[in-house]
């Protein structure tokens, strides 16, 4: 069943099984604020038991950093907004993976990590990436870090 992030009242629906869950939902609620402010898109997620396919996709690109994470995948969302494929998946462990894919321009193409307030670096990520802060009304403090992406998906 999907459900669509509401960032006014935010709310841990879908993650309840994560340790991180109340962070987790701010973050994803800070995601679903840019959206609808920078696009007006709504920003819906489905349980990743029900988005394999999602799922695929993401770990295939994931594959050319040697990435491949141990936390249990919680939520996915795909959609595309102008020329730009979005792609997120929420982890149990407080992650999120966000896969930014234009569908014109290969220049423009990249995966993002952000970590939930108060997590730890995930081990699969340590050494490999420096990571910024950024503070967020809604998420407290945001450490983000990325690469781009090579291939074509």
């Amino acid at each position: 069943m999907s459900y669509t992030v509401d960032f006014k009242n935010v709310s841990a629906i879908g993650l309840e099984s994560s340790p991180a869950a109340e962070a987790l939902a701010g973050l994803r609620a800070n995601e679903a604020r840019y959206f609808k402010t920078k696009y007006k898109h709504e920003f819906t997620v489905v349980p990743a038991s029900e988005s394999q396919e999602t799922l695929d996709y993401v770990n295939r690109i994931l594959k050319e950093r040697d990435i491949e994470f141990a936390a249990k995948p919680l939520e996915t969302a795909q959609f595309q907004v102008e020329n730009i494929k979005w792609t997120y998946v929420f982890y149990e462990d407080g992650l999120s993976v966000n896969v930014m894919y234009t569908v014109d321009d290969p220049k423009k193409r990249a995966v993002g990590f952000k970590l939930s307030e108060g997590m730890e670096v995930p081990k699969e990520l340590e050494g490999k990436f420096k990571f910024a802060k950024r503070k967020s009304k809604l998420a407290g403090i945001i450490r983000g870090s990325f690469f781009v992406i090579k291939g074509e998906y």
